[in-house]
């Protein structure tokens, strides 16, 4: 489902990896390890079609990324490590506003829904400014309840500054898409006893 062939990226004067590459079919997990300035997110953002690496190429069903563009952007939903929350505008419409610029069509009753799992029905209509980091994190995850019919998610950090109960929800989130066949590219600090098929790329080992 998703390749990558001899990958190499280099930020400013620096190589953070060579030579790298991966397979990851549907229904499996792939967690990017690897110590601070690695090269994880650079790694998940080439992945996404983000960035461009230096040499190498990324492979979707066996057509490059590159030229595919918006076919493969709509199979796949992308949480970064910042959370892309507004200040100004609601939970609500946050979540619409990213669905809306990721390509979905989503109705107000379901970006309802999908907060109340959060959760957050009580600070649905409430200015993100108010919510907490927990919070505004929950409202960026919350993409994924909506994203359920994407094969493919590239999730960067999902666990940052979730409380225990939360972090159990997106491991199961994440083991209920996993199941469905889809596949899940992430990257964390913490713990990630999830349950599926999961390989893991230690990009120390890929270090320059």
């Amino acid at each position: 489902m998703l390749e990558a062939a001899n990958l190499e990226c280099v930020r400013g004067d620096r190589r953070l990896f060579s030579g790298l590459g991966f397979s990851l079919s549907g229904g499996e997990l792939l967690r990017v390890a690897g110590a601070n300035g690695s090269g994880k997110t650079s790694l998940l953002r080439i992945v996404c079609g983000l960035l461009s690496p230096a040499e190498g190429e990324v492979r979707w069903r066996g057509s490059s990324i590159r030229s595919l563009r918006e076919e493969y952007w709509k199979e796949i939903v992308y949480l970064g490590h910042s959370n892309a929350v507004k200040d100004e505008l609601t939970a609500a419409e946050n979540l619409t506003v990213a669905c809306t610029l990721a390509g979905m069509k989503v109705d107000r009753g379901l970006v309802l829904a999908a907060l109340h799992r959060f959760g957050l029905a009580e600070c649905a209509a409430l200015p993100s400014k108010a919510l907490s980091q927990g919070q505004r994190r929950r409202v960026s995850l919350a993409r994924l309840i909506l994203s359920e019919n994407l094969p493919l998610w590239i999730l960067d950090e999902p666990f940052t500054a979730l409380d225990a109960a939360a972090v159990d929800y997106v491991r199961t989130l994440i083991a209920q898409h996993v199941a469905r066949g889809a596949a899940v590219v992430f990257t964390t600090h913490q713990e990630a006893e999830i349950v599926g098929t999961m390989s893991t790329l230690d990009l120390d080992t890929w270090a320059n």
